[in-house]
């Protein structure tokens, strides 16, 4: 039975109930193919558009509202200023993001995924770059392989998961030290107090210099000016 189909106690039943051997290897096995897939369309798709940066942020955020209109001049200025734009592909601040890009004639990536409230994917993505996945975690890679740089507006849990994944790969060197740039002191400055006061300095859960890795800035012309004085050291090119 289908996942959608099912209430939420069903769903744990069905998820918990015993499988016979070979019902688990037939699903992994299929499961492995359409993860492989994904990756190859992903790749294939993704090298023809070439490196850009990512912003993270919302699908509840409105078009009236002020992060969504700082969104869309974010992404204006990056795509004027040479950068091709790549976001969830979604509504909020994934489509703000689109639409800037979308308005200064850059680049304009989505790659979309099926949520069962908030995601659709948004009009101002360009034809040939809208990507769709199943996989949330195959999604990810694509974000991580070809940005070069992270712009993270307020958001909810994904944006956090987005934002903080980011930060280990850079951490633990599995990617390139690229800016990561927080837009909007009012909303991640409690986040950043509680990083450095409670697991920095109190509990000693991180090193210092990491908090060296992002950057927190409340304009358009902040955002540019951190990737332009990054980007006058290296040229783009894929992470991995």
């Amino acid at each position: 039975m289908r996942d959608e189909f099912l209430n939420e106690d069903d769903k744990i039943q069905e998820k918990l109930k015993q499988k016979t051997w070979n019902e688990i290897r037939t699903n992994d096995s299929w499961a492995i193919f359409k993860i492989m897939s994904e990756f190859v369309n992903g790749y294939e798709s993704m090298a023809r558009i070439g490196p850009c940066v990512s912003i993270f942020g919302s699908a509840r955020t409105k078009p009236d509202n002020k992060y969504y209109l700082l969104a869309e001049k974010i992404a204006y200025k990056i795509s004027k200023a040479g950068y091709g734009v790549i976001t969830g592909g979604g509504p909020g601040i994934m489509e703000a993001g689109n639409k800037g890009a979308h308005n200064g004639g850059g680049t304009s990536v989505g790659l979309n995924i099926e949520l069962p409230f908030e995601q659709h994917y948004n009009p101002y993505i360009d034809k040939d770059k809208n990507l769709n996945f199943d996989y949330f975690f195959v999604r990810k890679v694509m974000f991580v392989k070809y940005s070069q740089g992270f712009v993270v507006m307020p958001g909810g849990f994904g944006t956090l998961d987005e934002l903080f994944e980011a930060v280990t790969l850079i951490q633990t060197k599995k990617i390139g030290k690229f800016p990561i740039i927080l837009v909007g002191r009012e909303f991640w400055s409690g986040l950043i107090d509680w990083i450095k006061t409670v697991m920095i300095e109190r509990e000693h859960n991180a090193n210092p210099e990491d908090m060296n890795l992002i950057k927190i800035v409340d304009t358009e012309d902040e955002v540019v000016e951190v990737l332009d004085n990054f980007y006058k050291k290296y040229n783009l090119s894929p992470n991995f």
